[in-house]
């Protein structure tokens, strides 16, 4: 069983929470014959932590767990914070295959969907 957790900063605005919570959806919506679970986690201030969510994931019977830093520029959390909740998560859990993929900004889509999201269509 494989697993995809959407690992984001959190924030006090519980709006910006849910709205993770609802990408979460979305993708189990969409991807769900990719992976047999996919969840969403915080980094801070919001549950479930990203250990935790790894945790439900393990309970659940995952034997392989990715995680994808829903962040767009690779600052501390991305560099060093993400990589340290995943050891913690790798020691509790050393049976299970985990990896982080790289951050959402740091896909080559990137510059297209910003360009998609002005609305000004391609002068071809």
């Amino acid at each position: 069983m494989n697993a995809l957790i959407i690992a984001a900063h959190g924030s006090r605005r519980e709006a910006s929470n849910e709205e993770i919570r609802q990408l979460a959806a979305a993708l189990r919506s969409q991807g769900g014959d990719r992976f047999d679970l996919i969840a969403h986690a915080f980094l801070e201030i919001a549950e479930p932590s990203i250990p935790d969510a790894i945790g439900v994931a393990v309970e659940a019977g995952a034997q392989d767990v990715v995680v994808l830093p829903y962040f767009l520029s690779a600052g501390r959390h991305v560099a060093s914070d993400i990589p340290d909740e995943i050891a913690l998560a790798q020691r509790r859990h050393p049976g299970v295959r985990m990896r982080v993929t790289p951050y959402l900004g740091s896909a080559p889509e990137i510059a297209e969907l910003v360009l998609s999201l002005t609305g000004v269509s391609d002068r071809t």
